[in-house]
């Protein structure tokens, strides 16, 4: 367990705190592109503890600004998009994408009073199918090269879930792999003759790496060895073995505010396109505005006969209801000093460890890992998903450590 004081230190994320000044040295996912079309009303949203307003101006560029107008403090979200900017309606004040106040119709002709306006506003990028702002101070970093901000739109789908709970006990599921065969256990047969399967870890390993953590991990499945390495990346990262080695899926556990985030989901395939609308259709149980329809409100639909037979946890079938199930349940900041952790519980520990010395390098007044600014650094330090399935007289580990060793090589190479 930890004390109180730590967990306060990595769950609260607003403006001044230790991990909130962390995450804003990174780029931060604000909203899907999707979601910001040309043309499209500006889009309020709140982000670390912030309520902004996104918008696409009228040069199709996108823009992030405080909700709030500087002049009486209006909702810049009801604003007219025009003028190269957004206009607040109670006014007419316009502000630019950089904040600056272009125009205020009240004044006096010849006046310069706009000049002394400098609105709350934050760069953005678009990449990944998301638009991306940077929330600290100076000038942005580079957006880093992963995979999965570069590939081309055919070959990746995002999206996101609404989770009503802290960042952290979401981000920290990803490295946490004897949960999988007990939480997302399930026979999709309808008669449950298959019963329900449980492949419990035989080996795993974690260690700090470049960019966060590692976490390797073996098990006996079907008379092989299931090999798989799952990676921890600053702040709020996790890249995750999908069904094969083609690509990999991201999960980006974005801070509303303390006590609610958006799970980005990324996905994506490096070899061939995926079909969007295929893949959206997996998702059967998600509801409007990127919710699921399983709640802490109405007990996430959980049913006691499924158990019996079909699935371990009575939730369904899909793996993104099961874990909002058991962090939300965990309360919206889980209470850390109650916890009594184990041996499988390594890369939890590897997460919080890096998520506290990052926020030292920040507080001693240091660029934390990953905030690219340019040159050779420009190039992303190698995230290394895997997953293979060996001969079951495999060294899952040996194989694991050395597809690191040769990515990291080339890695290198091309950096």
């Amino acid at each position: 367990m930890i004390s109180q004081e730590e967990n306060d230190v990595l769950t609260r994320v607003g403006p001044g705190t230790a991990c909130g000044d962390l995450m804003r040295r990174y780029w931060q996912p604000a909203a899907l592109v999707e979601e910001l079309p040309v043309g499209s009303a500006p889009l309020p949203i709140r982000l670390l503890g912030e309520d902004l307003v996104l918008y696409r101006d009228d040069r199709g560029r996108s823009g992030l600004l405080g909700l709030h107008c500087s002049h009486r403090g209006a909702d810049l979200s009801y604003g007219r998009v025009e003028d190269g900017g957004l206009r607040c309606i109670y006014h007419g004040w316009l502000y630019d994408l950089n904040g600056r106040c272009l125009e205020q119709p009240g004044e006096p002709a010849g006046s310069m009073f706009h000049e002394k306006i400098l609105h709350r506003a934050y760069p953005c990028v678009e990449a990944g199918g998301m638009v991306l702002a940077y929330m600290g101070p100076g000038e942005p970093p580079l957006v880093p090269s992963y995979e999965f901000l570069t590939v081309s739109d055919e070959h990746r789908f995002a999206t996101k879930i609404y989770h009503e709970c802290n960042y952290l006990q979401s981000l920290e599921g990803n490295l946490d792999p004897t949960h999988v065969p007990f939480l997302h256990a399930m026979s999709r047969n309808s008669d449950g003759s298959a019963g329900v399967r449980r492949h419990v870890p035989s080996g795993m390993e974690v260690e700090q790496a470049e960019f966060g953590a590692r976490l390797f991990r073996t098990s006996l499945q079907q008379g092989h060895t299931h090999a798989r390495i799952t990676n921890f990346v600053l702040p709020d990262i996790s890249a995750i073995p999908a069904g094969s080695d083609e690509g990999y899926t991201v999960n980006w556990h974005v801070p509303i505010d303390d006590t609610h985030h958006w799970k980005y989901v990324c996905i994506f395939n490096r070899n061939r396109p995926l079909d969007a609308d295929e893949v959206r259709g997996q998702r059967s149980e998600m509801a409007d505005g990127y919710r699921l329809t399983r709640t802490l409100g109405n007990h996430h639909l959980q049913d006691r006969e499924q158990m019996q037979t079909r699935t371990f946890s009575g939730l369904g079938f899909g793996f993104q209801a099961h874990d909002a199930a058991a962090t939300e349940t965990q309360g919206p900041i889980q209470q850390r000093t109650q916890e009594h952790l184990g041996t499988g519980d390594a890369g939890v520990l590897a997460i919080r460890k890096s998520i506290r010395q990052a926020i030292e390098m920040v507080q001693a007044g240091r660029e934390p890992p990953q905030v690219i600014r340019g040159g050779a650094e420009h190039k992303a330090a190698a995230v290394v998903v895997t997953n293979a399935m060996l001969p079951p007289d495999a060294d899952g580990m040996a194989f694991l450590r050395e597809s690191v060793r040769q990515a990291e090589q080339v890695h290198e190479k091309v950096r």
